[in-house]
């Protein structure tokens, strides 16, 4: 059965993409406080939660890899459209103009894969693909991605698996941690090593880093490709 692993890497839209009205909405909390510097901080902390909505934020990069091949591609927006012809390996870097090219190509891809794996697909990055692509008018190839919570087909999301579907909530034996956390536990070179985190994407967008977020992106999914072959081979099956 062939299994794709993903993850997304998203950047907030400037807040002028959006109207009056929205920006009201968005903001109305931090308005009301009565003092400028209070008001200013939750000014800046909504401003980061903005990338992860997606009517707030779009997809900069997506990077995926088949489970058993490893081979796969990363796709990335990037000033410069053209892909390094002298670049060979497993992962094809594919630049991309604009995010409707990358979710275009992103379902292209997915159409000829039965499952997936993700870590948290199912609370972000399912849905965020799905509501940027339906808000894009791009068409959606794979219509099952969320599928039933208590299976793991067509979609296996590690951040269930390891904390056997919230059994213990939030302070249990097994309460939820990230990505980093579970990857350093079990021995995997953690994608946030090199210094880079999804907390920087603004920012290196804003620097024109785009092969930095596309090399983090590929990171994130090689180590959930590791995890989920510890989890297949260690954890699968318990109810």
């Amino acid at each position: 059965m062939a299994r794709l692993v993903f993850d997304i890497e998203t950047s907030a839209l400037p807040l002028e993409t959006f109207d009056e009205s929205q920006k009201e909405y968005l903001f109305r909390d931090a308005m009301r406080l009565p003092e400028e510097t209070e008001r200013d901080a939750r000014v800046d902390a909504i401003r980061q939660q903005l990338n992860l909505y997606p009517f707030t934020a779009q997809v900069v990069c997506i990077a995926m890899l088949n489970a058993d091949t490893a081979r796969g591609q990363v796709l990335f927006v990037a000033d410069d459209f053209e892909a390094d012809t002298d670049e060979a390996g497993p992962v094809e870097f594919v630049p991309c103009v604009d995010e409707v090219e990358i979710l275009t190509a992103f379902w292209d891809v997915a159409k000829h894969y039965e499952s997936i794996v993700t870590f948290n697909g199912r609370g972000f990055d399912i849905p965020f693909v799905y509501l940027r692509s339906a808000l894009l008018n791009v068409p959606i190839s794979r219509k099952d991605w969320l599928g039933y919570r208590f299976q793991t087909e067509p979609h296996c999301d590690l951040a269930e698996q390891l904390t056997f579907y919230g059994v213990s909530g939030r302070d249990g034996a097994a309460r939820r941690f990230n990505l980093d956390f579970y990857c350093r536990s079990f021995g995997i070179e953690s994608p946030k090593s090199h210094g880079i985190t999804g907390l920087d994407v603004n920012s290196l967008i804003t620097e024109g880093r785009y092969r930095d977020i596309a090399e983090y992106c590929l990171r994130d999914v090689q180590a959930t490709v590791l995890l989920f072959q510890i989890w297949k081979d260690r954890l699968a099956g318990i109810k």
